[in-house]
């Protein structure tokens, strides 16, 4: 039986009545944690240009700093989500979740100060630890207060918070980067820091899993050198535009055998650190796999987005950002009443439609060229917010009830490292597609310009703004490649939204065959929910 210090009963629910009460308080703040881990990332893409300049502008930093800027970030969050979910279980969620929070804060206040490129760095991989701990308990924390009919409600609640904060990070860095210096955009997260701590402490229950069984440590260790080395193959991959690199090859092979290494040690083992037979059910299998392809077709058109808006059609970083509102707009509206069409309809029906959804928004780029009418991206982006609403949230809830509630924070560092996975993928795979398409349609064209040595040649061809940097040199000789390097970009980011479009088809095809249907998700819904004798329940 569950021991808790919380005054009231504990009703058929499974979750104390004092804690029930406040659930909702509790969600709140959640979601503001998500928020401002989520923010942080999609902020800082703005920041970028200024971050670049001299100082005392920016830091002078170079274009290879401002990518690891970014990376640092990213690998020492998808290396670490798995191991902070486990030891979250282990540990405590509630202690996880404030350490996060502390360790993310003071990222951000040394990030913001950083006196040289090498110093952001730095702060960003230890803002990345944070991270890593806040993720994976939200969910889990969240599981553990509301009961198991109201879990898809909250859940889609959650997931409305990680599309609002990808949407209104360009917006808010826009903003505060038009009347404070660079470091604003990390020090806006201390005051949302501390006050989520201070509300953390007085509403959050501790959670944990009683009898977590012995540690794993060879599992964890594996986890970790898995993931990292794959992600880090995976940024470079893209960073070179080359995934047939020696160094590319070599760190992915490494990091899918130590993977492997680590599914066959967790088979054996009789404490594993995840229970490998999660994955054989074919709906807990689908909905990761439909996580890392959406995720993989988003992120990696987001990245082509910000040019084609600020170069190719010349609005402003703010005004870029404000054009993403629609699909932030309609993941708060949609997202919490994703239930209602799954109850009707299922979550496979549900699913497929939201990804065919998402296909045809990919496709749909290839009516956007230079002059296109902007509300026709705004069509697009509020479609895609509405698929990505009807579909995380049933993906999520899919993946948070196959494990059982007191392995939530693996659960959720799943949830978590399959999206972060998918993401870099995309960034890394369709940004290469870009990059290469793009520099094969403007080389006859820097080819034929005179007297331009060959080393600011190759550098010109890398990318939309190099060569718009050559042109504004030019001055008005330089229309004309500058109008042609905006085509070859148009044709590129057609290519690539093609290609996005035929991952988010093959996740339609992988839900519609094995996610359950209306029928089987009626009777998982209807099934007696466990009573969570397995959670021990803190006070404050």
């Amino acid at each position: 039986m569950a021991t808790t210090s919380e005054t009231g009963s504990e009703g058929v629910r499974g979750v104390p009545e004092s804690v029930h009460r406040r659930r909702w308080a509790i969600l709140t703040v959640l979601m503001f944690s998500v928020i401002v881990v989520v923010l942080d990332n999609s902020i800082l893409n703005v920041a970028m240009k200024t971050i670049a300049s001299p100082e005392p502008t920016g830091l002078g930093a170079r274009q290879s700093e401002l990518e690891w800027a970014i990376n640092s970030y990213t690998l020492v969050f998808a290396g670490l989500l798995f191991t902070c979910g486990l030891l979250g279980d282990r540990l405590g969620r509630k202690k996880m979740l404030l350490s996060g929070m502390a360790v993310f804060g003071i990222g951000s206040v040394l990030a913001a100060w950083s006196s040289s490129p090498g110093d952001l760095i730095a702060y960003r991989a230890l803002m990345g630890l944070g991270a890593a701990l806040v993720m994976p308990a939200t969910l889990a924390i969240l599981v553990n207060v509301f009961d198991r009919a109201e879990q898809p409600k909250a859940i889609g609640i959650w997931v409305a918070s990680v599309g609002l904060a990808i949407a209104i990070g360009p917006v808010t860095g826009g903003l505060l980067l038009e009347h404070f210096w660079w470091g604003s955009v990390f020090f806006i997260n201390v005051p949302i820091v501390i006050g989520g701590i201070i509300a953390m402490v007085a509403l959050i229950p501790e959670s944990k899993d009683p009898d977590p069984g012995r540690l794993d440590p060879l599992g964890v260790v594996l986890s970790m050198i898995g993931l990292s080395l794959l992600v880090y193959g995976i940024i470079k991959g893209g960073q070179q535009a080359d995934f047939g690199n020696a160094e590319v090859l070599g760190t992915s092979a490494a990091g899918l055998a130590v993977l492997a290494c680590f599914v066959l040690h967790e088979k054996r083992s009789d404490h594993p650190a995840i229970d490998i037979g999660y994955f054989r059910k074919p709906a807990f299998s689908a909905a990761v796999t439909a996580l890392g392809l959406i995720f993989f077709a988003l992120m990696g058109v987001t990245f082509f987005i910000a040019f084609y808006t600020q170069s190719a059609r010349g609005y402003s970083a703010l005004q870029s950002g404000l054009l993403l509102l629609p699909i932030a707009a309609t993941q708060l509206v949609f997202a919490p009443r994703a239930l209602l069409a799954v109850d009707r309809f299922g979550a496979r029906a549900v699913c497929t439609t939201g990804m065919l959804l998402i296909a045809c928004c990919m496709a749909g780029f290839l009516l956007m060229d230079r002059d296109s009418p902007i509300w026709w991206l705004e069509v697009l982006f509020f479609l895609q917010g509405c698929a990505m609403a009807h579909i995380m949230p049933p993906v999520t809830v899919t993946i948070m009830h196959a494990l059982p509630p007191e392995k939530a924070g693996s659960a959720s560092a799943l949830n978590s490292t399959f999206r972060q996975l998918g993401g870099a993928l995309g960034v890394a795979v369709l940004g290469s597609l870009l990059s290469a398409t793009y520099r094969r349609g403007v080389q006859d064209e820097l080819a034929a310009l005179p007297g331009l040595p060959d080393s600011v040649r190759k550098a010109a061809g890398e990318s939309l703004e190099a060569t718009l940097g050559i042109t504004d040199k030019m001055g008005p000789a330089g229309k004309g490649l500058a109008a042609s390097a905006e085509a070859s970009f148009v044709h590129a980011m057609h290519i690539t939204a093609l290609s996005a479009s035929a991952v988010a088809l093959a996740g339609a095809l992988v839900v519609w065959f094995f996610l359950p249907g209306k029928r089987a998700a009626g009777e998982e819904a209807g099934a007696p929910a466990e009573p969570r004798q397995t959670t021990s329940e803190r006070g404050r």
